[in-house]
């Protein structure tokens, strides 16, 4: 299922072997809440661009237009006309971001729904169902994202909830994958690792849920308030407890530099809105760093938003141009962007599987770093 290809220091270049197509690691998953990329992009485009992998949110799924309906049209690869491996999250983080509108208990969690008020139930059986009618090639498992900063005793009681909760995910995926009208038969579950900046309750859980022995794991939790430094720590002392083996997902993170990082410290998966959220505001990416296409300076600026760059909207037009349109509030304008940004992750990540095959991560890291800070607006 996974293939460690080699190492550069800790760095892992991979493949990851699924019923939808392999997965080129380290990767970086483009971020579909709703089984869209925001900012109009078709998952035509997502072809064009290179994207591997597709992700997709549990919660809002359910809520709109649920999994019923999902299920009924053939599941999200055929519903959103994707042929190439979609992961899908839980719902668990959304225990931690509708913090105001749930209640957390041993069975699950009770949400009201942020559309329209009406109370939903979530527990590790129902995630896991709905993650089955979706049909996505990775599920992950139902647990909770302790906020940041939270005292030992409420993390360790949330760890150790979240160890029993990713045993009955197993169970009940495993249920799943045994009925005859399951859409995805080979859906595959990764345990997901909690405990906030406290190193020994990570490393503990780790220990744990390694004995499961799951398909993927990943390290949630963390981008909720810690510092980068601490974030990186946590990564750099837990990952060597999770199987070397199985790819490693960081949720949720990150920047081009967090990214970097992480997969110097041994992470093989990423996902993050930053590309397509900055984006839809004008800011774009670049090897010098990034750029605020509402400045005034690149009014009359004719050049592509990097040189060199070979995504739809460098290819074909001007920073001058997309700064108009974002003026106007054209979706054209937001549209370029999110796809320059998103390619630019995608290339990024060929990159740095490219250096960890030359054996020449460090320097690569290094050279990347220095460039971003420069700061492209200089």
């Amino acid at each position: 299922m996974y293939r460690l290809i080699c190492k550069d220091g800790n760095a892992k270049r991979g493949e990851f072997h699924t019923v939808h197509g392999v997965i080129q690691t380290p990767v970086f998953m483009n971020v579909g809440t709703a089984a869209a990329i925001k900012g109009a992009v078709s998952t035509m485009d997502l072809q064009e661009i290179g994207t591997q992998v597709e992700l997709s949110n549990t919660y809002h799924l359910h809520v709109r237009p649920g999994d019923e309906i999902v299920r009924k049209m053939g599941g999200l690869h055929k519903f959103m006309v994707w042929d190439k491996p979609i992961l899908t999250d839980s719902g668990g983080f959304q225990v931690f971001s509708l913090a105001g509108l749930r209640k957390i208990k041993e069975e699950g969690v009770q949400f009201h729904s942020h559309i329209d008020g009406r109370i939903i139930f979530m527990g590790p059986e129902e995630s896991m169902q709905i993650q089955s009618n979706l049909a996505s090639t990775i599920a992950m498992a139902f647990d909770e994202c302790a906020p940041y900063p939270a005292d030992r005793e409420y993390m360790q009681n949330s760890v150790d909830r979240t160890t029993r909760w990713l045993v009955r995910c197993k169970a009940e995926m495993e249920r799943l994958n045994s009925l005859p009208d399951t859409i995805n038969r080979h859906q595959l579950l990764f345990g997901i690792n909690q405990g906030g900046v406290y190193e020994d309750i990570r490393v503990e859980h780790a220990k744990k849920i390694a004995e499961l022995e799951l398909p993927g794991y990943a390290l949630g939790g963390l981008a909720v308030g810690e510092s980068h430094e601490q974030m990186y720590y946590i990564i750099e002392k837990v990952v060597p407890y999770l199987p070397q083996e199985k790819p490693i997902y960081l949720m949720g993170v990150g920047t081009p530099a967090n990214i970097l990082e992480a997969v110097e410290r041994g992470v093989d998966f990423f996902d993050c809105v930053y590309p397509s959220r900055n984006g839809r505001h004008g800011h774009v990416y670049t090897k010098w760093g990034k750029l605020n296409l509402f400045n005034a300076k690149y009014e009359l600026d004719d050049m592509p938003i990097e040189e060199g760059c070979k995504c739809p909207a460098c290819r074909t037009y001007s920073r001058g141009y997309i700064r108009h349109l974002l003026k106007a509030k054209e979706m054209l304008g937001m549209r370029l962007c999110v796809l320059h940004n998103l390619y630019f992750y995608n290339h990024l990540m060929e990159e740095i599987r490219e250096a960890i095959e030359e054996n020449r991560y460090a320097s690569y890291k290094k050279e990347k770093l220095y460039g971003f800070s420069q700061g492209a607006e200089r």
